[in-house]
C-alpha cells in the first residue's frame, strides 16, 4: 500500500492534522505522521519533534530553552529533510504532504526539495499565492493556496484540505504503482540556448537513436537548477552540457544565473558527463532599458523585446575558462569537454554580432591550461557549435562513457 508522510506542526494544528490523517487513511493510503511542532508531545505523531531536532543534530531540551524561534524551525527544517529523504529511501514514503503557514511552510520546504522529482509533493500554503520559488526550488512541488488561515475545519478549510488529501493519495498511489525504473529507457539531461539549438536538437536526435530518453533543459538558471536536481536526484544516467551560459550571469551579474556551483554536481557524483561552451559569449539582461548603466558601452544585442545580450569581454572569458577548468577537474567521473573553435553560439560567427575570436581564444586558453595533466578529455573541433557534427560527436562521447560506466 502507498504511504503519504504527513508534516506539520502538531502543537498548533493538531485539529486539521488529525483531520486529514482520517481522511488519508479514507483515501487508501498509509500515514506516517512527523510532527515539527516547536512545542509538541502530540499522540498523533509517528515521528516526534524530539526525533526530528535529534536528526538536525540538536538537543531539544537545550533548543527550547533558547526559545529562539528562527534556530528552532531552521533546525526543524534540517531535521525533517533528513527524516523525510531516509523513509523514503527505505521504501517507507510514496509521497508527502504538509499543511501551513509561512513557518509551516519554510519547514516543509526543505523535506519537499530532498526528495526526488517524481515523488508526489503537495503543499497547502497561505504563501501559495505569492512569491513560492523558496518553497518550490528546483523540484515537482504542487503548492496550494489555502484560500484561509490554515487554523481549524471550516466549510472552506474542509473542501481545500479534502481535495488536498485526495490529491496527494491519488498521486502516491500512482507513484507506488509507477513502471520499474529497469524497464525505461536511461535518461540524460542536455542543456540549449536559443542560440545553441541546432547542436542541442542534433545530440538529442543521435541521443535518441542510441536507446536514451533526452530530457531537454533551456539555460535559463532555474533550468541548469532543475538539470543538476535531477542529476541530485539519481535519476539521470549522464549530462550532454552543453550549453554552459549560466555561468556567464552568475560571473557578470546576468538575469539568468544558476549560481555559483552550477557544473559541479555530477562531477561530484561521478556521473558521465559531456560539457561544452555553448553561449559563453553573452550576458543576459532584460529589455534593452533594464541593462545597468555600467555597461552602457558594452556590444549590446537586442535579441527580443524582452531579451537583451551582452557580449562577454576577453578577461571575462578567460575567467570563464577557469572557473570551468576548475570544476572539471574536481569530476570523479568520466569528462570531456568539447569546444567548437569557430564560435561558441548563433551570433558568434564569421559576420556575426558577438563574433570576437580573440575574446574566445581567451576562453580556450584558459580551458587548456586548467586542464593539462588533469583527466579530462579535451576535443577541439574546428567548426562552430551550431555546425553539422558538433553534437552529434558530443552525443556519441557521452554515450561511450555511459557505456563504459556500466
Amino acid at each position: 500500500m502507498a504511504t503519504v508522510a504527513l508534516l506539520g506542526t502538531f502543537d498548533t494544528k493538531g485539529e486539521e492534522y488529525s483531520w486529514l490523517r482520517n481522511r488519508l487513511v479514507e483515501a487508501g493510503v498509509d500515514v506516517v505522521a512527523i510532527d515539527v511542532g516547536s512545542f509538541s508531545d502530540s499522540t498523533l505523531a509517528d515521528v516526534h519533534s524530539d526525533e526530528v531536532l535529534r536528526a538536525a543534530g540538536a538537543d531539544p531540551d537545550t533548543l527550547r530553552k533558547r526559545r529562539d524561534r528562527g534556530e528552532m524551525m531552521t533546525a526543524m527544517g534540517t531535521g525533517a529533510a533528513l527524516v523525510v529523504r531516509r523513509l523514503f529511501d527505505e521504501g517507507r514514503l510514496h509521497g508527502l504532504l504538509a499543511v501551513g503557514g509561512s513557518g509551516g511552510s519554510s519547514v516543509a520546504a526543505p523535506a519537499m526539495q530532498v526528495l526526488p522529482i517524481g515523488v508526489p509533493k503537495l503543499l497547502v500554503s497561505t504563501m501559495a499565492s505569492g512569491d513560492v520559488q523558496p518553497y518550490v526550488g528546483e523540484v515537482d512541488a504542487t503548492l496550494m493556496y489555502s484560500v484561509v488561515d490554515v487554523a481549524g475545519i471550516n466549510s472552506v478549510s474542509e473542501a481545500v484540505l479534502g481535495n488536498a488529501a485526495a490529491g496527494i493519495a491519488g498521486m502516491a498511489r500512482a507513484y507506488a504503482e509507477r513502471v520499474p525504473a529497469g524497464d525505461r529507457k536511461p535518461l540524460v539531461g542536455l542543456t540549449m540556448f536559443g542560440v545553441t539549438t541546432p547542436a542541442a536538437d542534433e545530440a538529442r536526435e543521435r541521443l535518441t537513436d542510441l536507446g536514451y530518453e533526452v530530457l531537454v533543459f533551456h539555460a535559463t538558471g532555474t533550468g541548469g537548477r532543475a538539470m543538476e536536481k535531477l542529476v541530485e536526484s539519481g535519476l539521470l544516467a549522464g549530462v550532454c552540457d552543453l550549453t554552459t551560459t549560466e555561468l556567464c550571469d552568475d560571473l557578470v551579474g546576468g538575469v539568468l544565473s544558476a549560481g555559483p556551483s552550477r557544473l559541479e554536481i555530477a562531477g561530484q557524483l561521478g556521473l558521465p558527463q559531456v560539457v561544452s561552451v555553448g553561449a559563453l559569449d553573452m550576458v543576459n539582461f532584460g529589455p534593452r532599458e533594464t541593462v545597468p548603466p555600467q555597461f552602457e558601452d558594452r556590444n549590446l544585442f537586442v535579441h527580443n523585446p524582452t531579451v537583451t545580450l551582452m557580449r562577454t569581454t576577453s578577461a571575462e572569458m578567460a575567467e570563464l575558462g577557469r572557473r570551468i577548468a576548475g570544476k572539471l577537474a574536481a569530476a570523479t567521473g568520466p569528462t570531456a569537454l568539447f569546444l567548437p573553435l569557430r564560435g561558441v553560439s548563433a551570433i558568434d560567427v564569421d559576420g556575426g554580432p558577438f563574433r570576437d575570436a580573440d575574446a574566445d581564444k581567451a576562453l580556450f586558453d584558459a580551458l587548456r591550461a586548467g586542464l593539462a595533466g588533469s583527466g579530462v578529455s579535451v576535443y577541439e573541433l574546428d567548426v562552430a557549435i551550431n555546425d553539422a557534427g558538433f553534437g552529434a560527436a558530443a552525443a556519441e562521447a557521452l554515450h561511450a562513457y555511459i557505456k563504459g560506466a556500466s
